[in-house]
C-alpha cells in the first residue's frame, strides 16, 4: 500500500500537532511544508522530514493531501486552491469567515470529489463521544454550556481581529460544532453580547432551541481566567446531570441520591485526549476508504452560520431563526 503523502502549509503550534502525529501513521508520510517563515518551516522538517518548499504551489505538486494550519482568515483561500489542484484537504476550523467566504468554499469543497475535513477536534475527544453515547440512553432535555478563555493576550494574534475573524471564531466555535454534534440542528437564536477587556465583543449570553424541543443556555468570555473547566457541558436528563470538565472526565449523576459516577480520560495522552489523533486516523481512513469525512465541509459551514448568526443577533436584537 502507498502512503498517503500529506503536505503541510503553515508549520505553527498546530501544523507541528499534525505533523507529529502523521509521522507516526505508518499509512501516511509527511513529505511538504510550507510556511511564509522558512525557518519554521526548516525547524519541523528537522523533527519530522518532508521537503521544505518556497511556495504552497510547489507543495501541491509534492502531495496527495493538503492541512491548511494557517492563521484563521487565510483558510478559504488557501483550501480552495488545494482543492483547484486535485487534492484531499484538511482545514483547520474555523472553516472560513464570513457567511459569504463560507458559501464560496462550501461549493468548491462539495464539487471536488475530494476528501475534505475540517478540524473540529472535539468531536473525536473521548470525553465527548462518551458524552454522545451517555445521551443516547436518555432523553435531555436541556443544557448549559461554557466555553471560556483566560485572555486574549498569549499568543498576540488571538486578540487581533485581522486575523482571527472575532473571538467566536477562534475558541467558542469549538462548542458551537458540538452542540449540532449532540443535539442536533438549531432552530432559533437569542444573543446578548458586550465589550469589555478587548477592542471586540467579547463576552456572550445565548439561548438556543432546537428544531427537537432541545434548548440550552450558552456563556462564552474572553477574560475569564483560567480557572478550570474552561469548557464544559452539563445536560440535564430526568433525574439525571451529566457534566463534563474539558476534556479531562464526565461525571454522571443519575436518581434522586446525591451520588454520581466519574469517567476519566487525564492519563490519555493529550493529542489523543483532545482528539488531534484521532481526527488525523480519520482523514487517512477516508481517503484510503473513498468515503466522506466524519466532519465535512457542511458541518464546517454550519458553525461559521451559527457564529455570524449570533454577531448578527447582537447587532440587530433580534431572534434568529434558521430553516
Amino acid at each position: 500500500m502507498s502512503k498517503v503523502r500529506i503536505g503541510i502549509v503553515g508549520t505553527g503550534y498546530i501544523g507541528n500537532v499534525h505533523a507529529r502525529i502523521f509521522a507516526k501513521d505508518e499509512r501516511a508520510d509527511v513529505s511538504a511544508l510550507f510556511d511564509i517563515v522558512g525557518e519554521r518551516a526548516e525547524k519541523t522538517a528537522r523533527s519530522v522530514g518532508g521537503r521544505v518548499c518556497i511556495s504552497r504551489e510547489e507543495l501541491f505538486e509534492n502531495c496527495d493531501a493538503v492541512l491548511v494550519c494557517t492563521p484563521n482568515k487565510t483558510h478559504p483561500d488557501i483550501a480552495a486552491a488545494a482543492v483547484s489542484a486535485g487534492k484531499h484537504v484538511f482545514c483547520e476550523k474555523p472553516f472560513a469567515i464570513g457567511i459569504d467566504e463560507a458559501k464560496g468554499l462550501l461549493d468548491v469543497a462539495e464539487r471536488s470529489g475530494k476528501v475534505f475535513q475540517v478540524g473540529h477536534n472535539r468531536r473525536f475527544a473521548p470525553a465527548y463521544v462518551k458524552l454522545k453515547e451517555l445521551l443516547s440512553s436518555d432523553k435531555v432535555h436541556s443544557a448549559h454550556i461554557k466555553m471560556n478563555r483566560g485572555e486574549l493576550l498569549n499568543p498576540t494574534w488571538t486578540g487581533d481581529t485581522n486575523i482571527t475573524g472575532g473571538f467566536l471564531y477562534e475558541t467558542t466555535i469549538h462548542l458551537f460544532d458540538m452542540m449540532r454534534f449532540q443535539f442536533g440542528e438549531i432552530a432559533e437564536l437569542a444573543a446578548y453580547g458586550s465589550q469589555h477587556e478587548y477592542p471586540e465583543l467579547d463576552e456572550f449570553s445565548i439561548i438556543f432551541k432546537f428544531h427537537n424541543g432541545f434548548h440550552c443556555t450558552f456563556a462564552s468570555s474572553s477574560d475569564a481566567s483560567w480557572h478550570f473547566p474552561f469548557e464544559r457541558i452539563e445536560a440535564f436528563c430526568h433525574h439525571r446531570t451529566i457534566m463534563t470538565e474539558e476534556m479531562e472526565r464526565i461525571l454522571d449523576s443519575q436518581g434522586i441520591d446525591p451520588n454520581f459516577e466519574t469517567h476519566s480520560f487525564h492519563m490519555v495522552e493529550k493529542e489523543e485526549r483532545w482528539g488531534y489523533v484521532q481526527e488525523d486516523a480519520a482523514f487517512i481512513d477516508s481517503i484510503l476508504d473513498g468515503n466522506a469525512s466524519p466532519v465535512t465541509a457542511f458541518d464546517g459551514y454550519k458553525s461559521v452560520e451559527l457564529v455570524e448568526s449570533v454577531y448578527r443577533a447582537i447587532d440587530s436584537g433580534e431572534r434568529v431563526q434558521f430553516d
